[in-house]
């Protein structure tokens, strides 16, 4: 798949995208709490995404059955909504799409269930913190194994693992495009970034090792040591002064 610079006007579109993922996001922020399921959280989701005239992007993805993705503790990412309620202590990582006007925007947040323990605290900041490491590096010129090393020194600084068999990616008029964006590499390698380029980063942090397993469902993606795990990602334009977030309200 060829590697697509984004006109103004197609980065227009995908902010309009983004700004309702950003909506979407905001709303759960609103409604997780103990008691609720993750099945209510994605109709919420869902109905916000339609109500603003866009597509769920995962609904029927490859056959994903549902509108958002929620995954729960040691669920790193694709947890399927489902009868299970959210308890005191849980943390629960929220990955939206939405599709307006055939353009996409993607993002994920992890979020606190009540008060939670001093692990799930760092890990969640430490997640959103290798995301902005990241960001930094997100500039023409520089090489997606800037952004990569930079995510990887972040987190594994401080104490944490990164997921290795799952990465960001390119986005646009499909979710995912060229080029991949691993969160480990080394600094001057891989493809050079330009002005126009829009990228999903999303770092996937755990509290102990990188491996991970799928369970049946074929989806859910969990810590094979059951240790914690957490998301963080926006749409993010490159260009040529600091990269913008399409997917959040304060940018642009």
């Amino acid at each position: 798949m060829a590697i697509t610079i984004k006109s103004a006007r197609e980065i227009e579109l995908m902010r309009a995208a983004g700004l309702v993922v950003a909506d979407v996001l905001d709303l759960m922020r609103d409604h997780v709490r103990p008691g609720i399921t993750t099945a209510e959280l994605s109709r919420i989701a869902h109905e916000a995404i339609v109500s603003r005239g866009a597509i769920p992007s995962f609904l029927d993805y490859d056959g994903f059955p549902c509108s958002i993705c929620t995954s729960v503790n040691a669920e790193v990412v694709h947890g399927i909504p489902s009868r299970r309620r959210l308890h005191e202590g849980d943390i629960i990582s929220l990955d939206v799409g939405a599709i307006l006007k055939g353009y996409h925007g993607d993002a994920a947040l992890t979020l606190p269930v009540g008060e939670v323990g001093d692990d799930a605290r760092q890990l969640i900041a430490a997640t959103e913190g290798a995301f902005w490491a990241g960001i930094e590096q997100l500039r023409p010129g520089n090489r997606i194994g800037d952004v990569s090393a930079a995510i990887q020194e972040y987190a594994e600084s401080r104490g944490f693992s990164l997921v290795r068999e799952l990465s960001g990616h390119g986005i646009g008029q499909e979710m995912h495009e060229e080029p991949s964006v691993p969160n480990l590499g080394r600094p001057g390698t891989g493809l050079r970034l330009r002005a126009g380029m829009t990228l999903a980063i999303e770092p996937m942090l755990t509290v102990g090792g990188p491996e991970t397993d799928v369970l049946e469902d074929e989806w859910t993606v969990v810590t094979a040591d059951g240790s914690l795990a957490a998301h963080y990602e926006h749409t993010v334009l490159v260009t040529d002064d600091v990269a913008v977030l399409l997917t959040a309200r304060a940018e642009m």
